[in-house]
């Protein structure tokens, strides 16, 4: 099997893991970058506030997605670009945390993906004084790049699997979670599982 996934990148409004208000995917295929997308998201009601903390960190506020889809609208968007592909994100508890929060909120039906931690294969491929993404992906070979921009974590994301992939010597992502120890699990209902917040998210890549 060749290395095929789709890297993911969500940025919230708030400490709601529902609030989604920015995505970010990356395909690969045979291990190279193919295509990327990204776009601005409405928040669900009620996870809609836009909080300082959050604004400071991406930057995006209330006005910047007025004119974005919901949540709903878009997840066919989301999901027509990532198909059957295993996701892949950095700290993917969070990120995964939000997808099936978000359709928690909205009443849509969480597709039930795969997923690799880019985070957790980084810490049995790397060895850093910090996990957080720029240090990981300038390490993979890749950067500089704008951190908490959704498109551009999402590339990187990619590029740190390649990379670790290509270290490992595995053809595909079961072969470089096997390799490395690391699980390719498969998102659980939203309340199966605890989800990180925004802060304990940050805290973990530290």
């Amino acid at each position: 099997m060749p290395l095929d996934f789709t890297a993911i990148d969500f940025e919230t409004a708030n400490s709601s893991t529902a609030s989604a208000c920015a995505v970010g995917l990356a395909r690969v295929r045979g291990g190279r970058v193919v295509a990327t997308a990204g776009w601005l998201i409405q928040p669900p009601s009620g996870h809609d506030d836009f909080h300082p903390f959050n604004t400071g960190i991406h930057g995006i506020r209330k006005t910047d997605v007025a004119s974005a889809k919901g949540w709903s609208a878009q997840l066919d968007d989301l999901c027509g670009f990532a198909g059957a592909d295993v996701l892949v994100a950095h700290n993917a508890g969070f990120d995964m945390g939000v997808l099936g929060r978000a359709c928690a909120a909205t009443g849509d039906v969480c597709p039930p993906y795969r997923y690799l931690c880019s985070l957790q294969v980084a810490r049995k491929t790397y060895a850093l004084p910090s996990y957080r993404l720029p240090f990981v992906a300038q390490e993979a070979g890749f950067g500089p790049f704008s951190h908490h921009d959704a498109s551009a974590d999402a590339l990187a994301c990619a590029h740190i699997v390649i990379d670790a992939a290509r270290r490992a010597g595995a053809m595909d992502v079961s072969s470089l979670a096997e390799m490395t120890g690391v699980r390719v699990s498969r998102i659980a209902g939203p309340d199966s599982v605890p989800v990180p917040s925004v802060v304990e998210a940050l805290a973990a890549v530290a």
